[in-house]
């Protein structure tokens, strides 16, 4: 009697730790949908998550719906089904970004993820433009990068293997006062002043050049990470931001020139890309497209283009053909201390103060 009630028991203990243990090697399978066929949203919309659950009988200890930086806690009705909504907020990057689910099981952890597109809410205000005066540039030099070094004196970075270098120039005659002419291997870019140095970008060699901003002489030189290319520099409040003519702009920290973190640049109406020489002003960013005669002004913060300034024409005043690709737009110089904005191109001959208007 002892011995078959002493097998009973034991058999029903193994049953009840066989299904236990099976329990919890049962893995869920998500499926998840959003309320846009089209996966692309606008800034202050918000993002509906179906998610449903099989087994619907499974216990379920925690799940997650996480998107950017945050995390929402979902529930799983008795048809192992949960409906959520995440509000785009104000501070909600832009761009394509993955959504996850997270369904924790015993000692199992399931994941799916889709990506949507987030857009800007508005579309971005347009500007055109006075011509204030104008001073004579170098048309030999194809301009990459162009920043004051103070009231008086601009520097300017220029292109193409064999011609690429880093100059001070007078604004009011355009004389070359100092220069810094790089190996032929190396393909000029875009400057940026940090304190008492001045950092330069090279197009495809994934390298950058610090310089002593007064002497320009050679400090040191950096690697690119994520970014494959350089194009244009700015220092902002916090980070220096990097363009690769992609639709990211990188955050680098303005000590080591590591990438931080990054932005992607968007209208109302789709992402953008080719962003070309950037400059600083009062906050935004202000970015040249690539061949396009217009400058972008981008919020630094989620990505937005906030405005377009419209500056048809101006080539057209430097004698530039229309068939001519490479005589295009590029070099914007703010001066913090006068408030004057400052315009030119590639080979183009003159450089022009500009005022924005509406």
């Amino acid at each position: 009697m002892y011995s078959r009630f002493c097998n009973s028991f034991f058999l029903i203990l193994g049953f009840v730790l066989f299904t236990l243990t099976s329990c919890e090697s049962v893995k869920p399978t998500i499926n998840f949908n959003l309320d846009s066929e089209s996966r692309t949203y606008k800034l202050f919309n918000t993002v509906g998550v179906t998610t449903q659950i099989t087994p619907k009988t499974l216990t379920v200890d925690s799940a997650f719906v996480y998107f950017q930086s945050q995390k929402y806690p979902i529930t799983f009705n008795t048809n192992g089904e949960s409906k959520i909504k995440i509000p785009l907020k104000k501070e909600v990057l832009l761009g394509v970004h993955d959504i996850d689910v997270k369904v924790f099981t015993g000692r199992n952890r399931t994941v799916s993820s889709s990506e949507i597109t987030v857009l800007n809410h508005k579309a971005p205000k347009v500007y055109s433009y006075k011509i204030k005066n104008t001073y004579p540039h170098n048309a030999g030099h194809f301009t990459q990068g162009l920043e004051f070094l103070n009231d008086e004196v601009l520097l300017e970075s220029t292109g193409m293997r064999g011609s690429s270098k880093l100059m001070h120039k007078d604004l009011k005659t355009g004389k070359i006062l100092k220069e810094y002419y790089f190996d032929n291997q190396y393909f000029g870019e875009g400057i940026t002043k940090i304190g008492d140095k001045v950092c330069m970008l090279t197009w495809q060699s994934g390298k950058g050049f610090i310089f002593n901003t007064e002497t320009l002489e050679l400090i040191r030189k950096f690697n690119y990470q994520d970014s494959k290319e350089g194009w244009g520099l700015c220092l902002g409040d916090k980070y220096v931001y990097k363009s690769d003519g992609t639709s990211r702009i990188w955050k680098l920290d303005p000590e080591t020139l590591e990438e931080v973190g990054s932005i992607q640049i968007t209208t109302n109406k789709s992402i953008k890309s080719r962003f070309n020489e950037l400059e600083w002003v009062d906050g935004k960013i202000y970015a040249n497209t690539w061949q396009k005669n217009g400058i972008a002004i981008i919020n630094p913060t989620n990505g937005a283009v906030e405005g377009v300034i419209n500056l048809k024409g101006l080539n057209e005043k430097v004698g530039v053909p229309a068939t001519d690709k490479r005589r295009v737009l590029n070099g914007i110089a703010y001066n913090k201390n006068t408030k004057k904005l400052f315009i030119t191109g590639k080979y183009w001959k003159s450089l022009f103060e500009i005022e924005v208007v509406e």
